[in-house]
């Protein structure tokens, strides 16, 4: 996988795709108190943390079912 670059006025390669990264990270730690808050026992909370570890996925997966494609 290529990571995205821009060359910036001092001819200096920049990540430009770094500011996902604390996409990702806000959404983890949201979907880890979400999961795990709402879980009834120890092992319900193992599921919630890794859940939240996946929620892209589960993103996408349902706005393809909402949007029938």
């Amino acid at each position: 996988m290529e990571e995205e670059t821009k060359t910036c006025k001092s001819n200096k390669k920049v990540n430009s795709a770094a500011s996902n990264g604390g996409f990702y990270g806000l959404g983890f730690i949201g979907a880890a108190i979400y999961f795990i808050s709402n879980a009834a026992t120890f092992g319900a909370g193992v599921i919630g943390f890794l859940k939240a570890i996946v929620w892209p996925a589960f993103l996408v997966y349902e706005a393809f079912k909402y949007f029938g494609l």
